[in-house]
């Protein structure tokens, strides 16, 4: 599912590093618990604690872990679609990694997304040339439960923003009410949530 994601110019810009050994997982997991150390300094002093709570990895426990990286040259200097917008390759790759993402939670796999770890380290560590560019550290595995929200939402971390907020017509707006499309917009939201959406828009 990942290596048929869209790409732009049909670049197919990734490569998937299968990370199965003990040893190599433990070096990422160091990797990990630097960064996230520094991380956890980054925040205000109120919220070291509930950051430190979160479970932000599960490079040991997981069976596999896979790193996917982006080989910016792979479809030569002049490519479709990314002739002006010069970040396409790696915006591809992330596609892959939202495919697989999706493909997982449909097998009742779950997957985590490592961003906290130093991206040269990571390259050292795992032998990637200089010109490929490590864009997810990704853990997949079975899980005990899945959360019914965000993890970061049921912990009060941040809400989730409402969606007729962040809707513009024609162009940026920065005062932007539309009180019956929003009213549709919430309407809607609600029964995606309950699961009535498809059964109220498909008779």
């Amino acid at each position: 599912m990942a290596h048929h994601a869209p790409s732009v110019g049909f670049m197919q810009p990734w490569d998937f590093i299968l990370i199965r050994e003990r040893s190599v997982k433990e070096q990422v997991h160091g990797l990990f618990e630097r960064a996230n150390a520094e991380a956890a300094m980054m925040f205000e002093e109120s919220k070291r604690a509930v950051y430190r709570s979160l479970k932000l990895e599960g490079i040991l426990e997981s069976p596999l872990n896979i790193c996917v990286t982006c080989d910016r040259e792979r479809a030569g200097p002049v490519v479709i679609g990314r002739t002006h917008i010069p970040f396409m390759d790696l915006f591809s790759s992330v596609c892959a990694v939202q495919n697989l993402w999706l493909a997982a939670r449909a097998e009742g796999l779950g997957l985590g997304w490592v961003s906290i770890v130093d991206n040269a380290a990571l390259r050292r560590l795992l032998g990637i040339p200089r010109n490929i560019v490590p864009v997810a550290y990704l853990c997949i595995g079975h899980v005990k439960r899945f959360h019914d929200r965000p993890e970061l939402e049921e912990c009060g971390w941040r809400p989730r923003l409402p969606i007729g907020d962040l809707i513009h017509f024609d162009r940026w707006q920065e005062h932007h009410r539309d009180a019956p499309l929003l009213s549709r917009l919430k309407r809607d939201q609600d029964a995606i949530e309950d699961g009535t959406f498809l059964s109220s828009h498909l008779g």
